[in-house]
């Protein structure tokens, strides 16, 4: 098996059916809703222990709100979200506490998502003291490993995170989703915001990190590059609806759906001496969530749209072993 394969009849670790997401605009002095944005339409997919999926789309697809609702930092409008056997979709804050000790997420900024007034020792060791899974007298030397594990020296447990540079901010929120030892971990536009020399070192990283935990990690990017190196299989957003899911390699080489083939033509080659075809331009502008397009959310863009796409939404359907896709004419 190789290190980007994972076993196909093993039980999925998570499972999310249906899943929507329509958040209220509110207007006025009583805050009155006016509408509802449908920032996760119907999505729905599985990951299994120790695999990557990638999750790309352009800015606003929704991709970073299906992070948020899996670790349930956002509540779903419907659907489920079903973990080892456990729909936590609806959990109240008592058994939310439980269930983040097997999901973290590492957020797009790490100098946003981590507390200014605490030492980075004290950010790394502060999940350990709240579920209580170390013995205090313990915990300095756990987080010393966890500083060593991933590219951090243990004499900087005791400086702020303003003392560390970009990256190293980084490798600290992967130390700090490590310390409850979880078995998922969403990580949401992780280095979309560092040097690209720094982008590399952080994605192997997490691929060292995974393959040694056996973890499985959801990757959020725009950069289809970036999550095609990471991935086991990606799935494809547009306007709040996974659009193509398949892996890496069929995405990567043989797209299907007509979004798919526009996003991965505009992907610089890194080689002046090989031609490439012309980059499948999208005509018009993203439509807004508020008032989404009837039928194919795609429609209103896409090159080879028929009557039918305006009137009826496609049916996501497997069109090859573990290869889906939502499109009328393919």
């Amino acid at each position: 098996m190789g290190e980007n394969e994972v076993n196909s009849v093993s039980k999925p670790l998570l499972t999310v059916k249906n899943l929507y997401t329509h958040f209220p605009i509110r207007r006025g002095i009583f805050q009155k809703t006016v509408a509802y944005a449908h920032a996760v339409d119907g999505v729905s997919f599985s990951i299994k222990s120790g695999e990557t999926l990638g999750l790309v789309g352009e800015s606003g697809c929704g991709k970073t709100t299906v992070g948020r609702l899996i670790v349930r930092l956002e509540k779903p409008t419907s659907g489920e979200i079903i973990l080892e056997d456990k729909n936590i979709a609806n959990f109240n804050k008592k058994n939310l506490k439980s269930f983040r000790r097997n999901v973290q997420i590492i957020f797009q900024d790490p100098y946003s998502s981590l507390n200014p007034r605490m030492t980075a020792g004290a950010i790394v060791s502060e999940p350990m003291i709240i579920h209580n899974i170390v013995p205090r007298n313990k915990i300095n030397n756990e987080v010393k490993k966890l500083f060593n594990r991933v590219g951090l020296h243990s004499e900087q447990i005791d400086r702020y995170p303003h003392e560390f540079s970009g990256g190293q901010r980084q490798r600290l929120s992967i130390a700090r989703a490590l310390a409850l030892n979880p078995k998922l971990i969403i990580a949401d536009e992780p280095v979309s915001a560092l040097d690209v020399s720094i982008q590399a070192q952080v994605v192997n990283l997490l691929m060292d990190l995974q393959r040694d935990y056996q973890l499985s990690f959801i990757f959020i990017s725009h950069d289809i590059s970036v999550v095609g190196h990471i991935s086991n299989r990606i799935a494809v957003m547009y306007l709040g609806q996974i659009m193509e899911l398949a892996p890496r390699f069929d995405i990567l080489t043989e797209p299907i759906h007509p979004y798919t083939e526009s996003l991965l033509s505009s992907v610089p080659i890194p080689n002046p001496h090989i031609g490439r075809q012309k980059i499948k331009r999208l005509k018009g502008e993203v439509p807004s969530s508020i008032n989404p397009p009837s039928g194919c959310p795609f429609h209103t863009r896409c090159p080879i749209a028929e009557k039918k796409c305006s009137n009826e939404k496609p049916i996501f359907r497997e069109i090859k072993p573990d290869h889906f896709i939502a499109c009328h004419l393919r």
